[in-house]
């Protein structure tokens, strides 16, 4: 009868042992889920939790914030809103989080085309500050192969976000 037990427990065990190493390789941001700065708290960030948290990424971003490629930073011109103390995180989405070469920006955007359902409040925020990412770097691309290869991989983020937004029937 133990035996049974123990090899019951073994069983579920090993169950939710691969279950949970499949949830880590399908995330969609996998750089999320590592501390960051060596603060626990910044593990899977998420900018907007708040109207008044989307209204100041809304104002950061028309500000004309970028991200810097070669870096990885996160630049806002305007002093004051970049001495806030609520940017920190998205500072960290932005550097540490989000995909800036054009390779990992198309794997997501192939996850994003397989995915089904609707995305959680983190990776529709994180989808949206790559599409911005994305067409940033279309923006300051050479006419070409290269800015077609940037132009491409800004399509399946965008029908994501537009798939996302879509009332469900």
């Amino acid at each position: 009868m133990t035996a049974l037990r123990i090899l019951s427990v073994s069983a579920l065990m090993c169950q939710m042992s691969i279950t949970a190493s499949l949830h880590w390789r399908k995330a969609l941001y996998p750089s999320a889920f590592r501390v960051k700065r060596g603060t626990p708290a910044l593990l899977n960030p998420s900018f907007q939790k708040s109207v008044e948290d989307a209204n100041l990424l809304y104002e950061v971003l028309l500000s004309g914030a970028y991200m810097d490629t070669a870096r990885g930073t996160l630049h806002i011109s305007d002093q004051e809103l970049a001495s806030m103390r609520k940017l920190e995180i998205l500072e960290v989405l932005c550097e540490d989080v989000l995909p800036r070469s054009l390779s990992e920006i198309q794997r997501l955007g192939a996850q994003l085309a397989l995915r089904r359902g609707s995305l959680r409040m983190e990776d529709f925020e994180r989808t949206v500050l790559t599409m911005v990412f994305t067409a940033q770097q279309l923006q300051h691309t050479n006419p070409g192969h290269q800015r077609e290869l940037w132009a491409n991989s800004l399509v399946p983020l965008y029908k994501a976000i537009k798939e996302d937004l879509r009332p469900v029937s």
